[in-house]
Formats: C-alpha cells, structure tokens, sequence
C-alpha cells in the first residue's frame, strides 16, 4: 500500500461519505482501493493493475484538498490532467498567533466572502480557506495568476491593489489569446499565385511572419528567447555589402 497523506480527523468523515459513498466514488474513479487509519488520519491506497500512474501522482493532491476542507466532488476533478492544486499555510506569513492567522484569514475572504469570490473570478481558480491553510486549484494558467493574487494579500497588499493586478492579467491573458487567433488565421494553407511560381517562396515568407510573431513575444532580458529568436533556418544566410 502507499501513503498518500495524512488528514485531520475531523474531515475523515467527510472522506469517508455517508455510507461510505464519498470513499467508493473516489476509489472508482482512481481505480484503486483506499484504506483510512482513524487514528492518525494517514491515508492510503492499493492501486489495481488498470490505475493510471498519472492518477497515483495526482491522488495525493485529492486526499490533502479534501483535508483541507475543499468538498470532495471539486477536490476529484485534481485527477485530471490540466487540473493542480497549490497549498499555502498562513503561519508561513504571519506567524502562529491565532489572532493574526485570523486576521489573514478575514483578508483573504473579506467581508461576505467578495474578495476571494473576486480573485476565484478574474482568475478562474478555486479557494478554500480552512484553519491556517489556503488551497488554491486551477488550470496552469488560472493557478499562476491566483497564486500571484494570493501572495500579494497574504504579503499585505491593499485589495484594490490586488484586484487591479487581477484585472490588468485578464486584460493581457485576453490580448494573448487574440493575438494567437489571429496569427492562427494569417497562416496560409496552400502555395497560390506568385507563391506557386517561385518554390520555398510561401516557407520563407512564414518563417519571416513567425519570427515577426515571435519578436514581439520575445523578452529582450531573456538571453535564449533572442537567441531562438535570431536563429537562421537552414537555407537562410545573411551577407553584407558596400554600397
């Protein structure tokens, strides 16, 4: 059997489900056969032949989102692939005076719950505040921005701050995706016209036209990006001359 992790045992009932079906939904879904020791709250599984090893990494994240007090029919969705998890503990911030775990605890929820339903919002992440921990599950892309928003809260940034730093990645997330579509669709699917006459003409204009794409992608800070950038392809040379 292999340890997964290790839960409070105030939310072993809540793994289990009632009747055990909490329990048996996860074991069909992981293909696997979960053993919990109610003593110590360590949790285990003994995986069958047909368990994905992608799933037996990600089980672990399911049973510590599950501890930390996300619902077990969100915290299953970390079996997929383009799913994560990302844990904070709030003591790492402000020390383990309970008033102040409370108070971090009170920001990052705010009042009626509207700044984490705000950053859940703008970043496309889920939070669960639970004790003195924060998990925080998304997509990549979701989790990296929400992540960033959370760090700044926990780091003592004014949520008017915070939310406009949410709401300038949405913005540049968006531009993204619109340049992306459009290079998409500038790209040709077949040689016609003068393109047809002159062979390699159409490869060498696309290459022009991703280098331009990639140019205006490219961090002039980040020495390999320009490199790439800059890189001939094989029937390409450069050649000076005086006029």
């Amino acid at each position: 059997m292999e340890l997964l992790a290790r839960i409070s045992k105030d939310r072993i009932g809540v793994l289990i489900g009632k009747s055990g079906e909490t329990k048996l939904e996860i074991e069909k879904s992981a293909k696997c056969s979960l053993h919990i020791d109610s003593t110590t709250g360590e949790v285990f599984a003994n995986w069958s032949d047909e368990s994905d090893p992608i799933v037996q990494i990600k089980m672990p994240d399911v049973i510590r989102a599950i501890g930390r007090g996300m619902a077990p029919a969100r915290a299953i969705r970390l079996i997929e692939d383009d799913v994560h998890l990302k844990m904070y503990d709030i003591r790492e911030w402000v020390g383990r005076q309970p008033n102040q775990i409370k108070r971090m605890r009170g920001r990052i929820i705010g009042r009626n719950g509207r700044i984490r339903e705000l950053i859940e919002e703008l970043s496309g992440v889920e939070i669960v505040v639970y004790r003195s921990t924060v998990v925080i599950v998304g997509d990549l892309e979701s989790l990296a921005v929400g992540s960033a928003a959370l760090e700044r809260v926990l780091a003592g940034a004014e949520h008017g701050t915070v939310l406009k730093f949410l709401e300038n990645e949405r913005r540049r997330q968006k531009i993204d995706r619109q340049t992306l579509a459009m290079h998409d669709e500038r790209k040709p699917t077949a040689s016609t016209g003068f393109d047809a006459l002159v062979p390699g003409l159409a490869a060498a204009r696309e290459r022009r036209n991703e280098r331009r794409f990639k140019a205006s992608q490219v961090d002039p800070e980040d020495e390999e990006a320009v490199r790439e950038m800059m890189e001939l392809a094989d029937d390409e040379s450069i050649g000076w001359e005086e006029e």
